[in-house]
């Protein structure tokens, strides 16, 4: 070893210099500041520090069993079986449950959920996908080679994402994503450095989809990108609303004429609680439009376990389905899905339970209704609740809540909080949420993580958790930053 010379600090090759930019500019609300601040107080509040509030709640990211919420049994039955197939000879399980365990290990390698499954998923779940979407859609046909399983929905999105950005300068792909917008789809953007086109969604009207916005959005951005994606979040997160079909129908026929890949995120299809509302596929609308629209527009749907009635986020199960994509382009697909090898194969069962459920003969059925009409009921009262809590609040407006897990109410914020924030160079609701996390302890997104129209302030409130046990933390009497009337 060379010796004399002082030693020198030696530099690191990955600095925040040299870092992607690309990384850089993703930002992701839902986990942002706002929920690192929290942990930092729980933190604190493990330690023994003593603050007005004795733990945080998390309304923040949709997660429905760290609120509170039960597996469905069925469910966990099945995964239990398949992670344990010793299992399978105790009388403690159903037949039901033993019988899909036992067709979905002899699809796994040495019959094990441990063995990787092929990239796009266990065949026995993507047919049993496919023939879900069938029975969903009342006869609309679904090819189960169409269907992709996936880590999460997010994990398609992204897939789909990367196959469709290319270009530089004006002929960059533009990707419309609808404002407000679940922040995966902003930083997913941002990660590939494609072009945001954002189109408002209406907030007077319930948050609906207006076409005439829609256009607006497509004609500006040929100024400077090539518009290719059209983004659509129904039901709406963060917003709540459910797209009429009729809305369905205009959406189509826009990316139809402007020839625009359609991704629907619909994981919240089974989240529908207003009466005069209904969750209807962007599939089934397709194809009730006639051969041409059906068979031209390009389209990919989501799904996942982490919402709906089961709230299984963990397991991070998903699928997706291709409708129209080039030959060439879909080997393409394959091939990239390859590099990740597949998705967790116990999330793959999870998500074959969902479109595989109990039938009225088999001995689950009972108990599996039960269980998914509970959650459901519980679900939709909770989401009338907020709206109406947050309603009764001085300085606060919120649309009904149609579907989804989320209240996006408009704030009111004081022009002496709005001065303070800029101030901090921060936007308003980002300072207002802080402020109340520091004093209740209750931590919610502030709407700057997913877009809202200038002059305009926001939060996003979980609709799952238990409202009626922290209805005086939610906005603490002493509060000082007590919002103004509209």
């Amino acid at each position: 070893m060379p010796t004399g010379a002082p030693a020198r600090a030696r530099e690191k090759s990955l600095t925040v210099a040299t870092l992607n930019p690309q990384v850089k500019a993703v930002e992701y609300a839902v986990r942002g500041p706002i929920v690192l601040k929290a942990g930092d107080i729980e933190r604190r509040l493990l330690q023994g520090e003593k603050l007005s509030f004795t733990d945080v709640i998390k309304a923040n990211i949709g997660d429905a069993h760290a609120m509170g919420q039960q597996p469905i049994t069925f469910l966990r039955q099945v995964v239990a079986l398949c992670c344990f197939p010793e299992l399978l000879s105790s009388p403690a399980f159903p037949d039901d449950a033993k019988q899909r365990a036992q067709r979905i290990l002899q699809d796994c390698g040495g019959q094990s959920i441990g063995s990787y499954s092929a990239s796009q998923g266990l065949q026995c779940i993507r047919r049993d996908v496919a023939d879900y979407i069938t029975h969903r859609d009342q006869g609309v046909p679904s090819d189960w080679n169409n269907v992709y399983l996936t880590t999460g929905a997010s994990d398609g999105i992204m897939s789909i994402l990367k196959l469709v950005v290319s270009g530089r300068g004006p002929s960059r792909t533009g990707v419309m994503i609808p404002i407000p917008q679940y922040p995966l789809y902003s930083a997913a953007i941002s990660e590939l450095d494609a072009v945001h086109i954002n189109y408002y969604l209406d907030e007077d009207n319930c948050w609906a989809l207006d076409i005439e916005e829609l256009q607006r959005a497509y004609l500006d951005a040929k100024l400077h990108c090539q518009p290719r994606v059209l983004c659509i979040i129904n039901p709406g997160n963060p917003t709540g609303q459910v797209q009429t079909k009729k809305c369905i129908e205009e959406v189509l026929h826009f990316a139809y004429e402007e020839n625009l890949l359609v991704m629907a995120d619909e994981v919240y299809q089974d989240n529908v609680y207003l009466p005069d509302c209904q969750f209807h596929s962007f599939k089934k609308v397709l194809y009730e439009m006639g051969p041409e629209y059906f068979n031209g527009v390009e389209l990919v749907s989501f799904h996942s376990t982490s919402k709906g009635f089961t709230g299984e986020c963990g397991f991070r199960g998903g699928y997706m389905e291709v409708l129209n994509m080039d030959p060439q382009v879909e080997a393409q697909l394959v091939k990239l899905l390859s590099v990740r090898l597949c998705p967790p194969v116990p999330g793959q069962a999870a998500m074959d339970v969902i479109v595989n459920p109990p039938k009225e003969h088999e001995p689950s059925y009972a108990q599996f209704t039960k269980e998914k009409s509970s959650v459901l009921d519980v679900l939709a009262h909770k989401a009338k609740l907020t709206e109406q809590f947050l309603n009764s609040v001085p300085g606060i407006k919120c649309n009904p809540v149609q579907g989804a897990m989320y209240a996006f109410p408009q704030i009111f914020i004081p022009p002496r909080a709005i001065q303070e924030a800029q101030s901090l160079s921060m936007a308003p609701d980002m300072l207002y949420c802080l402020r109340l996390l520091e004093e209740t302890g209750i931590c919610v997104v502030p709407g700057s993580g997913f877009g809202q129209r200038e002059g305009t302030f926001h939060f996003r409130l979980d609709t799952i958790w238990n409202l009626l046990e922290d209805l005086d933390r939610l906005f603490f009497k002493d509060f000082k930053y007590s919002l103004k009337p509209p």
